[in-house]
């Protein structure tokens, strides 16, 4: 069994099902956000909700789910640094090995409330945190990071480091786009 620990935290749910039964059979735990844990109850899908993690629920009509401590701390420790282990341990954190996330598709709809916020933040730390994490951010890569887990137990450090360029360039893309929008938004105003 592998003693691995998932957070999925998804707008796009393609695919979710098969993956997180086959991370489940795999030992993994996961942690399911918002409409992600709806959607793995409805599959009687094992999970734990990240309202039950944190003690906290979503506020502010869903735009803040995901920004807590028990959260970030969980991706972004550093397992080699005993200061870090100290601190999860002080606050009760367990690490977090496996972080899917995809985002609010702001290109294709663009507005304020498309601006996705808490999952951006947790693409970013999982993957700043690549030596122990690896950041999912498409569906398409399901299967190869449940392969991995399933033969070796874990992902390998060398698809944590191809996963971690994906996400900053999905991150990067994301942020563009909202930038782009909010020019428009200037021009629009400036005709006015």
């Amino acid at each position: 069994m592998v003693d691995l620990r998932a957070l999925l935290s998804l707008y796009d749910k393609t695919g979710i099902e098969d993956f997180a039964r086959g991370l489940r059979r795999a030992g993994v735990e996961i942690l399911a956000s918002g409409g992600t844990s709806q959607r793995l109850n409805q599959a009687n899908i094992d999970h734990v909700s990240t309202d039950v993690l944190t003690g906290f629920t979503e506020m502010l009509s869903g735009r803040v789910k995901t920004l807590h401590p028990k959260i970030h701390a969980g991706i972004l420790a550093d397992r080699s640094n005993p200061d870090h282990l100290k601190d999860l341990a002080e606050h009760d954190v367990t690490p977090i090995d496996l972080v899917v996330v995809n985002l609010y598709p702001f290109e294709s709809d663009p507005g304020i409330e498309l601006i996705d916020v808490g999952g951006p933040t947790m693409i970013r730390a999982a993957a700043k945190n690549c030596k122990f994490v690896a950041a999912v951010v498409d569906p398409s890569d399901y299967s190869a990071v449940l392969a991995e887990i399933t033969e070796n137990g874990e992902v390998s450090l060398e698809t944590r480091l191809w996963l971690a360029r994906k996400a900053f360039t999905v991150t990067a893309r994301y942020d563009d786009a909202i930038s782009s929008w909010f020019e428009s938004q200037l021009k629009e105003k400036e005709k006015e």
